[in-house]
């Protein structure tokens, strides 16, 4: 059977970047018709999760599937991927994450002892965070019918209504902050597969950041937040731009970029703000807090070496601008898609 290249789905798709928007634009969102639940945020916010009113509180919920290769890396594995990956869209919200579901997909002949280890991991992950593994599933899929393991997480969290973060809550004049170094999980993960070895250890940055996010709210101001995960540092600033209708202007000294990551990069042929976080956060905030924001962070475990990186303005609105090392401007456009795949 022959298909149009129009009708062909591959691994693109599920990168996070354009194609990946369109896909879920025009066959998920389209097919979908009540998107909405409890006058919560629905399927149309396209944010990085969901939420259903109660009362004063809104209760968020998010989901993700987990197809890291290898499952065992520098920094992680995929059962701490699963449950930070999770629990940090849920932060990303303004929530607090409390509890967490899995699935899990296991190929026939997996070893139970690397099911342990995963398990453990997982555990000690949530743990970090307060956070309860209350339930899930479990299934065996025939020899050769997927790879190793698939692992979905559905997470769950909440915060007060009517403080609910979206990423498309950026102002003009907001400071555009980001809490860890850019590029560590997507670079070291592809080094680790490839088997390439450079001065430096690379290690992925997979945490569960709540704490770290925790300490942003807190202080106040925060206007619109975004985990750089699929598509990277590029496609999330080009998500909270578009949606906030402005512009977001970075300087590309105060990225924080490991010279490890840089090379590797240059090496690969990679630009590093396309490439997979898994314990780093945008924060938008307002300018008279975005000092404040950066001290309260600094004191966390995952956010040491938070920054401000930039400036958000009301011209040319829905583009994202890089003021380079040389001095000269250009523009950050959306990734297509992830450029290594299975990261996350």
């Amino acid at each position: 059977m022959y298909f149009e290249m129009e009708d062909v789905i591959n691994l693109s798709h599920g990168a996070g970047g354009e194609l990946m928007m369109e896909l879920i634009s025009e066959v998920i969102v389209k097919n979908i018709g009540l998107k909405r639940a409890q006058n919560g945020i629905g399927l149309e916010a396209l944010d990085d999760g969901a939420s259903l009113q109660f009362g004063e509180y809104e209760v968020v919920t998010s989901m993700d599937g987990h197809i890291v290769n290898p499952i065992f890396f520098p920094g992680g594995d995929i059962g701490r991927l699963a449950v930070a990956g999770t629990t940090n869209d849920i932060a990303m919200m303004g929530a607090r994450p409390v509890a967490l579901l899995d699935a899990i997909i296991v190929e026939e002949g997996f070893s139970k002892s690397d099911l342990n280890r995963i398990i453990q991991s997982m555990n000690s992950t949530a743990k970090e965070i307060d956070v309860a593994v209350i339930g899930g599933d479990i299934k065996v899929m025939p020899r050769g019918n997927i790879d190793k393991i698939v692992l979905a997480t559905c997470g769950i969290g909440y915060v007060k209504k009517g403080h609910i973060v979206l990423d498309s809550g950026a102002n003009p004049g907001d400071k555009v902050i980001i809490t860890n170094d850019v590029g560590d999980h997507g670079i070291s993960l592809l080094a680790h597969r490839e088997g390439l070895s450079f001065q430096t250890k690379l290690k992925s940055d997979v945490a569960p950041i709540w704490n770290t996010i925790k300490a942003a709210l807190d202080v106040g101001g925060v206007t619109a937040m975004k985990d750089p995960t699929r598509g990277g540092v590029a496609s999330a600033l080009n998500e909270i731009a578009r949606k906030s209708k402005v512009s977001i202007w970075i300087d590309e000294n105060e990225l924080p970029i490991k010279k490890s990551v840089r090379a590797a990069s240059e090496m690969l042929g990679l630009n590093p703000l396309e490439i997979t976080c898994e314990g780093t956060a945008i924060i938008c905030a307002q300018p008279d807090k975005a000092d404040a924001i950066i001290n309260a962070v600094k004191k966390t475990k995952y956010g040491k070496n938070a920054r401000i990186i930039g400036i958000i303005k009301a011209e040319k609105p829905g583009y994202v601008f890089l003021k380079t090392m040389i001095g000269g401007t250009r523009i950050i456009d959306t990734p297509l898609g992830e450029p290594i795949p299975r990261v996350c």
